[in-house]
């Protein structure tokens, strides 16, 4: 059975700076800031002659975490859990997405949580 490639990604990084995440995406392929207002950033990253717009949101969900959206999925990842299990090895830290595409009937607050290469469900309610 072939995974489901969704058509964005999203993943909340837990401690880790706005510095840290721009090296992890630059190390992917070419990053590029567009816009910066307060907490919320705006890029473009080229992987493969292909750019996609980023937006980070820093401080959500508590002070703690970061929202790393790639708007267009043109990553190597096809799922979110895909994007989060590269994040949590190689920013060594924890990282959580939703475990579904977002279907009718799914539970909303139902999170991986991924951590030294642990994988479990969660709730995570803000």
């Amino acid at each position: 059975m072939t995974e489901q490639h969704h058509p964005d990604i999203e993943i909340y990084i837990k401690s880790r700076t706005l510095e840290e995440i721009e090296a992890w995406l630059a190390s992917l392929g070419s990053l590029q800031k567009v816009t910066s207002k307060g907490l919320t950033h705006d890029y473009q990253l080229t992987l493969d002659d292909q750019c996609m717009p980023i937006m980070m949101h820093e401080k959500v969900a508590g002070k703690a975490w970061l929202s790393l959206w790639f708007k267009e999925n043109l990553t190597p990842w096809n799922q979110d859990l895909d994007c989060a299990r590269a994040a949590s090895k190689a920013m060594n830290t924890q990282i959580r997405c939703v475990t579904s595409g977002w279907s009718d009937g799914d539970e909303p607050d139902e999170y991986w949580k991924i951590e030294n290469g642990d994988e479990e469900k969660m709730i995570w309610r803000s």
